[in-house]
């Protein structure tokens, strides 16, 4: 893989070469530079954002600004495409996108044929859930904390299959929340009629991290008294710890796992990556059937049928954003060098500096665990009796952008990345303090 990651910017090095007349000087000087390495200052790093250097950031886990290899990487293929569209279709868009599955498998430690790439996490959900082949009696079980897109990706296999969807609260107290809890949550919810447990990994609502290893481990222990037909398929929305925990698949012990690219791991807009066992795809079915060339070849009579891996199948065909997906191999790439456990340790650090900070502050309640084993890079929190809203529009007020968690209990929300300082940290601690004293 690394001589892969050579490759690939030895061809966008190219690109910038031979169409430098049409290029920005931005867009070249993004195939030549060296991409950022493990030992560049966190002040440095900053400085590749196009960010408005007059606010302070603390909402990337909505959605990110491309780091300047992703973004030149994104303008030289756009002028490419601008260039000369179907030729350059035609000549690259099957290498760009295995170079995608090949950059996400690396980082993930699995196989390319596995990956299936989507446009966010909600598409993968979607595709997932909406796909399976349940029946009438069969149960997925779900939890209460879970996104509106797991809601609703689940409701409509319901509405197809005559499944039905079971969901239980893993606990009454964020804040207090145990790994144990959690656990046993879950484990005493199983029952005969379950096929899928559907969970997320970090909850946006909260700032939760739930133990994924552990339900894996119960999920396992359950498929050992099952036959293959009765078997517990076992699904993790990753999305908010994708860019933030040094993790491998494995570490997971899941049957699917889906995220979004474009918050955390610094990926362009519109895209995202699913990944599923090879021999737990038959679960469910592609919704936009793939333009895999293995699959359209065959199908058109040009070549044999051929095996093609579950991720490929599930990769949509047609057309999109070409330019934005083709450039996710950057993000990948960026967050390995600069080094899975530097990257958690850091963007770990700046949230416990949060956190501490809000604790003591008179008036303001934590609801994310304080605890690293049970939280990540979101911190959510309420200001005595202000509606989140306003407490995220007097944030903004001095400067500071945060973010409203979009879920029926609604709290304020701050998420320092690896763009921000511990003197930003600071400051809007300072912001919380004042509004919370007002």
């Amino acid at each position: 893989m690394k001589d892969a990651g050579m490759a690939r910017r030895g061809f966008l090095g190219a690109l910038a070469m031979t169409g430098g007349a049409l290029l920005s000087g931005a867009a070249q000087s993004a195939a030549v530079d060296p991409m950022p390495g493990p030992n560049m200052p966190w002040s440095d790093f900053r400085k590749l954002f196009a960010l408005r250097p007059d606010r302070i950031h603390m909402a990337g886990m909505v959605l990110t600004s491309h780091p300047a290899p992703v973004a030149r990487a994104i303008e030289i293929h756009r002028t490419e495409l601008q260039r000369d569209p179907v030729r350059y279709l035609d000549e690259q868009r099957w290498r760009l996108e295995r170079e995608v599955s090949k950059a996400a498998a690396h980082y993930l430690d699995v196989k390319p044929d596995d990956i299936a790439l989507t446009d966010s996490t909600s598409m993968g959900i979607s595709f997932l859930y909406t796909g399976m082949k349940l029946k009438p009696g069969e149960e997925i079980l779900t939890t209460t904390h879970d996104h509106f897109s797991t809601e609703m990706a689940l409701a409509e296999c319901a509405a197809r299959t005559g499944c039905t969807v079971r969901r239980i609260s893993m606990f009454p107290d964020p804040a207090a929340a145990s790994e144990s809890e959690i656990v046993d949550s879950i484990a005493r919810a199983i029952t005969a009629k379950t096929r899928v447990v559907a969970v997320t990994w970090v909850h946006s609502a909260t700032g939760v991290k739930i133990p994924v290893r552990k339900i894996g481990d119960v999920v396992q222990e359950a498929n050992r008294k099952r036959t293959e037909g009765e078997r517990i398929y076992y699904c993790v929305d990753g999305v908010h710890a994708l860019g933030i925990e040094d993790f491998t698949i494995a570490d997971l012990n899941c049957d699917f796992w889906i995220a979004g690219t474009h918050k955390w791991l610094f990926g362009p807009r519109g895209t995202g990556v699913m990944w599923g066992k090879p021999e737990s795809w038959k679960i469910t079915r592609p919704t936009i059937h793939t333009w895999d060339p293995d699959s359209l070849h065959a199908w058109i009579g040009w070549t044999p049928q051929v095996p093609v891996g579950g991720g490929r199948m599930m990769t949509r065909g047609g057309y999109h954003s070409f330019e934005h997906q083709w450039a996710l191999s950057e993000a990948f790439l960026l967050h390995e060098k600069l080094g899975k456990r530097r990257v958690q340790d850091r963007i770990h650090l700046l949230n416990r500096q949060l956190k501490e900070g809000l604790g003591k502050i008179k008036g303001v309640r934590l609801m994310t665990p304080m605890s690293e084993q049970l939280s990540a890079g979101i911190t959510c929190f309420t200001v005595g009796s202000l509606p989140a809203q306003a407490v995220v529009d007097r944030l903004f007020e001095r400067k500071i952008v945060g973010s409203v968690t979009p879920y029926k209990a609604s709290f304020a929300r701050l998420t320092p990345g690896l763009m921000n300082s511990e003197a930003e940290v600071d400051k809007a601690l300072e912001a919380v303090r004042a509004i919370a004293s007002a």
